[in-house]
């Protein structure tokens, strides 16, 4: 077995236990996801079965794209609507339209940000979450991440309770909290804030509608059809360059050989490759070797002499 199965993760579900419960209806514990989902947040969540659990670390890296919702008013201890407030502020004066759309597009960029307590990021061996429930505060390292694009979805609007809430779509790269992105988007209005509902649209190559649900899995269980689910690796892969081999050169990548970057390749300005032989099969991804001029290198091997056929 090898293939990408796109899911749609429901809410309320953690990514672990989505991966487990996709693996068990696929009958593999051979399964990892693409980048971790928060447990109240919904969306895209594609999830590598079999060999392709090979490239996991590929499609984690690629950009998101969420739709948010951030309300102003008070912010809770992990960020988003599920913990408890640690801070409130009536929003005493009007939030604009404008005034949105500019703060929006001035987080455009590089922006580092601090993993929430509430997080997956370890620190000396043990995750962020894991020190929050014993009620430790610890240190955590910043990071660097990027926002593309930043728009307002809907202008600000006052609720019952006080508080004013407004959605907004965000692409951003790997690693980017929308928890934290929400909280700065209120401290630039001069509020405290948190993310009030989050769905992730999109993880690459993965689009909303390209996504199954669990309820659309089980039927295809039901007929023995879940097989049929599954996208070839070589479409979660089309995000890299294609050489095509020969039967000759299939055999010398299958063993890992150093090759020579092909001459229509050698002025492109690309790190890695996505080497298929004659029937269309990713054999494996080679990059750049950086200490032989002219050469590439096994980046990752996705079939081998043992499992070729």
């Amino acid at each position: 077995m090898m293939g990408v199965f796109p899911l749609w993760k429901p809410k309320g579900m953690t990514s672990f236990t989505a991966v487990r419960e996709v693996g068990r209806r696929f009958g593999t514990k051979k399964a990892g996801h693409t980048g971790t989902l928060d447990p109240d947040v919904e969306g895209v969540l594609p999830i590598c079965l079999g060999r392709a659990t090979k490239i996991v670390e590929y499609l984690t890296a690629n950009d998101k794209t969420y739709v948010g919702e951030v309300t102003l008013g008070f912010t809770t201890t992990t960020e988003d609507a599920s913990g408890e407030k640690v801070n409130e502020s009536a929003v005493d004066r009007v939030i604009t339209e404008d005034e949105a759309k500019t703060v929006l597009s001035n987080l455009i960029g590089p922006l580092e940000q601090t993993p929430p307590m509430y997080s997956a990021v370890k620190v000396k061996g043990k995750k962020l979450y894991e020190y929050a429930r014993e009620g430790k505060e610890v240190e955590r390292p910043s990071r660097m991440i990027t926002i593309f694009e930043l728009d307002l979805l809907s202008p600000p609007v006052k609720n019952q309770d006080g508080t004013v809430s407004f959605s907004f779509r965000a692409v951003c790269s790997k690693g980017t909290y929308i928890r934290t992105l929400s909280v700065t988007i209120g401290e630039k209005l001069g509020f405290p804030a948190h993310m009030s509902h989050l769905i992730r649209e999109s993880s690459g190559e993965f689009h909303q509608k390209d996504c199954i649900t669990f309820e659309q899995l089980d039927e295809a269980v039901v007929k023995e059809e879940e097989d049929h689910l599954l996208i070839p690796i070589e479409k979660a892969l089309s995000m890299f360059p294609v050489i095509e081999v020969n039967k000759d050169m299939e055999e010398r990548i299958l063993q890992g050989a150093i090759l020579s970057i092909p001459d229509e390749q050698s002025t492109v300005d690309e790190s890695i490759w996505a080497l298929y032989n004659q029937h269309g099969e990713c054999l494996a991804l080679y990059k750049r070797d950086v200490k032989r001029e002219g050469k590439m290198k096994p980046e990752k091997m996705i079939r081998t002499i043992q499992n070729k056929q």
